[in-house]
């Protein structure tokens, strides 16, 4: 919700969220992304976007749209519960920290931002920390 708001999301919306153990996202990112490892969460965007974080041509597209519901389809995340536990213990912060974190990080990729570039990256991690202080989650 906080991510919605704070990217002026202008549609009610569906996101999958599973969560899984090491095994099970190992399985997935060795699937999807030819990664032969665990990580601790994946996203799987279902719409595209001409820029990051602009929403104006998704109502263009009746496909970006759960027929039953009216809802936008956003897409799916993925998360690793032992990630969590563990990332939050090595970076001293809760677990309830880790999963808005994880959530929140790909939240944003399913607005259509990334990290491949040292500017998107920058653009990312703002977002990132302005959104997790206005839910007041702190390390």
């Amino acid at each position: 919700e906080a991510a919605l708001d704070y990217e002026a999301f202008p549609f009610e919306c569906e996101v999958n969220l599973t969560l899984t153990d090491n095994d099970g996202i190992w399985e997935i990112n060795r699937e999807y992304r030819n990664i032969d490892n665990p990580t601790d969460v994946l996203s799987f965007p279902m719409l595209s976007y001409e820029m990051a974080g602009d929403f104006s041509k998704l109502e263009d597209d009746d496909t970006n749209f759960n027929p039953d519901t009216g809802e936008i389809m956003l897409g799916d995340i993925i998360i690793s519960i032992d990630k969590v536990t563990e990332q939050a213990e090595n970076y001293g912060h809760s677990i309830e920290r880790e999963f808005a974190f994880l959530i929140l990080h790909s939240m944003l990729h399913l607005f259509g931002y990334d990290h491949m570039t040292p500017e998107d990256a920058t653009v990312m991690e703002e977002k990132q920390r302005s959104i997790l202080e206005k839910m007041q989650i702190l390390r």
